[in-house]
């Protein structure tokens, strides 16, 4: 009987370390590697949509468009926003997505502090796609407003060296992008 509590206890830990694992991404940015820890029982939606255009290589060039100090850098627009595909188009970066349907929201009790990274979206609440932020600061007026879905639990100090934007609109000029973005 021992034995075979034992045996079930190496198995659970070699299911949990392995899931674990895949739920962490790798975001390589100009000044280092990030680690994000993705949270599929909050929003799987939006993480699973994360994961699937991360590894099939869609966020790879895709520009920091909004960049607000002290607020979040914001990124995602695989559309108009990715500077390696012949439609980037820096004046409409933000106002693409993916050519998969919207998601809905998927509010949490995630609270919106440093290194939360929350889905972009419009007015409307059910119109995240592609989009995301990286909150630099605590910011509560965006919980269970935006999904939020990850956090960086490494490389945060590579992220508060993204280029900042106009501190009215955050619309940055000869923005920062993402290197490459996939699971670990």
């Amino acid at each position: 009987m021992k034995k075979y509590f034992y045996l079930f206890i190496i198995f659970f830990s070699l299911v949990s370390n392995n899931s674990m694992a895949q739920d962490i991404m790798i975001l390589k940015l100009q000044h280092g590697e990030v680690e994000i820890e993705l949270y599929p029982q909050k929003a799987p939606n939006h993480v699973k949509r994360f994961k699937e255009l991360a590894n099939d290589g869609k966020y790879d060039g895709v520009v920091f468009h909004r960049v607000i100090d002290g607020f979040m850098a914001q990124t995602g627009d695989v559309k108009f926003g990715n500077s390696n595909s012949p439609d980037f188009n820096l004046s409409l970066a933000g106002t693409g997505g993916s050519n998969l349907p919207d998601l809905k929201a998927e509010f949490t009790d995630i609270a919106h502090t440093r290194g939360v990274i929350s889905a972009a979206r419009s007015a409307n609440p059910d119109s995240a796609n592609s989009q995301f932020f990286i909150c630099f600061d605590s910011a509560p007026h965006l919980d269970r407003q935006y999904s939020a879905f990850g956090k960086v639990i490494k490389g945060m100090e590579f992220v508060d060296k993204i280029k900042r934007g106009d501190p009215n609109s955050g619309a940055v000029n000869n923005p920062d992008k993402i290197i490459s973005l996939r699971s670990k």
